[in-house]
């Protein structure tokens, strides 16, 4: 039976003296929770709402997954954008060839970020979340690129800190190696323990704020850790689509979001914490329905344009739905995807140009890129 725990009376942990710092050892979070606080009760029953809302449009929306590829690009551009890269959803969905030497660093890790995103989705069609998933959608978030020799795919075997140049003067220093298994087991079973009754937006607001205490990774903590969230929000059935990213809203109030973790840990306040990630949910969920609305007046536009195309209009129709998915395109591309000549391609792009579908980007005479640019701005 798991202990009762009011929120208002939580202790999150206590620091423990190592040899020359002392770390943050957390408290376990498995517990049955319960709270007074009214504006968790209202804030709850907004977020739920708002996403029971997303959930229904994402299951009406034709061809669903196609724009669910942009909400992941945006996302992984922005969950890295709070950990310091400098790629915009403008860049990540161009191919490496068309980004500049300097800047392919953050373009690997954003397309990890994709890429990990992605396999750890498909995965829970036949897994459960767990700790073994996140270990190998981490592993691919550090393949190839500056932390690839941070471990990927394991946790830590040694001390790591969060600002600072040393221990000696980090701003906060998590928990002792020794002890990442024992509480990243207790993690795991508040994801999936059937004898509490509480609320799985309150489950996932808790657990993301011990994930990110624990920081069981020497890197990419904080992209794995946004990641869980829509991870458990899919394993938990809550949407059915991965259409909820909380990044955006984090990295906008970024201040606030480290203020409301550090205030859990210095202060013992996890209602402030728990409020404010229900209010990400509320303003994201909504956010994203109004991006799906935008997204479907677009599209019935573009469908009228199209019936206009006479014999070209399959194929334009068949181009359309590819830039739904990959927004940037060019002339090879297009004449491989619809098995026509060169020329034909290049025909059926200058149509989408004189109707302001595409806007040519590089300038060239050869080797042009074009941005459905339109559609990208929807997303922004």
């Amino acid at each position: 039976m798991s202990k009762n725990m009011k929120m208002e009376e939580f202790v999150a942990g206590n620091l423990k003296q190592q040899f020359e710092y002392s770390s943050f050892e957390p408290n376990i979070v498995n517990l049955q929770w319960n709270w007074d606080s009214p504006k968790i009760n209202t804030r709850l029953e907004k977020a739920s709402r708002a996403l029971a809302e997303l959930n229904a449009f994402s299951l009406i929306v034709p061809d669903i997954d196609l724009f669910i590829y942009m909400h992941v690009l945006k996302e992984a551009s922005q969950s890295s954008k709070i950990e310091g890269t400098q790629t915009h959803i403008d860049d990540v969905i161009l191919d490496i060839s068309q980004i500049d030497p300097e800047k392919r660093d953050d373009w690997q890790e954003v397309r990890n970020y994709v890429q990990a995103m992605s396999e750890s989705i498909h995965e829970l069609r036949t897994l459960p979340l767990s700790v073994r998933l996140l270990k190998s959608t981490h592993k691919i978030l550090m393949q190839g690129v500056r932390g690839e020799h941070k471990t990927p795919g394991e946790f830590r075997i040694s001390q790591n800190w969060i600002g600072g140049t040393s221990l000696g003067d980090a701003v906060f220093v998590p928990p002792h190696h020794d002890n990442l298994p024992e509480m990243m087991s207790d993690l795991e079973k508040l994801w999936h323990n059937e004898s509490i009754n509480v609320p799985e937006l309150i489950r996932i607001a808790i657990s993301h704020y011990q994930f990110e205490t624990i920081h069981p990774f020497l890197d990419g903590n904080g992209r794995i850790g946004r990641l869980l969230i829509t991870l458990f929000l899919i394993n938990r059935k809550i949407l059915a689509k991965p259409s909820l990213y909380l990044s955006d809203y984090l990295e906008k109030n970024r201040s606030d979001y480290y203020d409301a973790l550090t205030k859990v840990r210095n202060s013992n306040d996890l209602v402030h914490w728990v409020i404010f990630f229900l209010d990400a949910v509320i303003e994201t969920a909504e956010n994203s329905k109004k991006t799906f609305e935008k997204i479907m007046s677009l599209r019935s536009e573009l469908e009228a344009q199209m019936v206009m195309l006479g014999r070209r209009a399959e194929n334009a129709r068949k181009l359309l739905l590819h830039l739904y998915k990959a927004p940037a395109v060019n002339g090879g591309t297009v004449a491989q995807l619809l098995d026509v000549t060169p020329r034909a391609a290049n025909g059926l792009i200058n149509e989408f140009i004189r109707l302001n579908i595409l806007e040519e980007i590089t300038g060239y005479q050869r080797n042009r890129m074009f941005l459905f640019r339109k559609y990208i701005q929807l997303f922004r």
